[in-house]
């Protein structure tokens, strides 16, 4: 394959990208690779996802690394560049006092990207509204019309900002039928998301972007409610199972896989357990002894009858009567988790203090 055919089927690279504020670090170096016909979703704050934004835009500089679609960055090739991705941002200004047939023909007629009416009001969703202002249209309706906008200007790689965020069920389903119509057009789409379900719906990978990096959301498909992943070893005869860590919850049908450290705790209320990794909750599928069976041995204490804390996440431990204790997580919320008074003893003697 020669380098003008690589290029062109790599489309949004982000390489070595890393991005410092004043002493903090939104995010360290990462590589991402988004090729044509990929849906890609990174899931993240919104302080690093406007960042993010802004870097793909040229507003702000990178630390480190570049941006670059199709082999070419903003700086080396503006026009190219520009052209090659659209964003549809989450807070967009539109022409109100437009109808919305009216608003898609300027565009086609700006663009001439061949689109059809017909065929754009389908996919919008907006057939029975082409000849309403777009000042009289719902919140959620007006979020299809940027859609429409977006298709009509044809870029190679689609970025969306919050796309699904406070929108109807008719919206939402709307927008991942157009993503898998544009990803048969050998179109790539990024998702830009502070909310996992909505990711997982619409994307075939899904990451992670934080202070500690860029990393894969591990995702299975649900089979049973609570079937374990387990990789085995064959030698000869032998079946060698190793100890799988991954912990599983369920987001939107489907079974998510956490590392150990990834979770500040666990809580479990009315019979259900819930994972907080940095704020949010996921529903575990196992109750929470059966998860503290399967976290203890990689430092997680049993520290209340319905809490499990990762001890590498404590930064204090509070007294705030005798037989009252809270734990203080390391996190940005400063999560206070019960102590209660025998495991206070018991984290005592572990700690080695009398």
């Amino acid at each position: 394959m020669d380098q003008e055919v690589m290029e062109m089927t790599e489309g949004l690279i982000f390489s070595d990208l890393e991005k410092q504020t004043k002493d903090n670090i939104l995010f360290p170096n990462f590589d991402l690779t988004l090729a044509q016909g990929e849906i890609v979703a990174i899931y993240s704050t919104l302080n690093v996802r406007k960042m993010l934004l802004d870097l793909l835009r040229g507003k702000a500089v990178p630390s480190k690394g570049k941006i670059s679609v199709h082999g070419k960055t903003l700086e080396e090739d503006k026009k190219a560049y520009m052209s090659a991705i659209n964003i549809c941002f989450y807070e967009e200004g539109l022409y109100e006092r437009l109808k919305v047939e009216d608003y898609f023909s300027l565009f086609i007629k700006l663009y001439t990207s061949g689109y059809r009416m017909e065929e754009l009001l389908l996919d919008t969703q907006l057939q029975d509204k082409r000849r309403a202002r777009i000042r009289s249209l719902t919140d959620s309706e007006k979020r299809r019309v940027h859609f429409g906008t977006m298709i009509i200007r044809n870029p190679d790689v689609f970025i969306f900002e919050e796309p699904d965020l406070n929108v109807d069920m008719e919206t939402r389903r709307g927008f991942v039928n157009l993503v898998k119509k544009l990803q048969k057009k050998r179109k790539a789409s990024l998702i830009l998301t502070g909310n996992l379900e909505s990711a997982l719906t619409v994307a075939d990978q899904v990451f992670r972007l934080d202070d500690n990096g860029l990393h894969v959301v591990q995702v299975a498909e649900e089979e049973s409610k609570k079937e374990e992943v387990l990789t085995e070893e064959k030698d000869g005869d032998d079946i060698k199972p190793f100890q799988f860590n991954k912990i599983p919850t369920k987001v939107n049908e489907k079974i998510v896989l956490f590392d150990p450290q990834e979770i500040d705790y666990v809580e479990s209320n009315d019979g259900q357990s819930n994972i907080y990794i940095k704020g949010e909750s996921f529903p575990s599928l196992f109750t929470l002894n059966e998860l503290e069976s399967r976290l203890q041995h990689v430092g997680f204490f049993r520290c209340h009858r319905s809490y499990i804390v990762n001890l590498q996440k404590v930064r204090e431990v509070i007294t705030w009567t005798r037989n009252s204790y809270s734990l203080i997580l390391d996190d940005k919320a400063k999560s206070s988790i019960p102590l209660s008074k025998t495991k206070m003893a018991q984290l005592k003697e572990m700690l080695g203090l009398k």
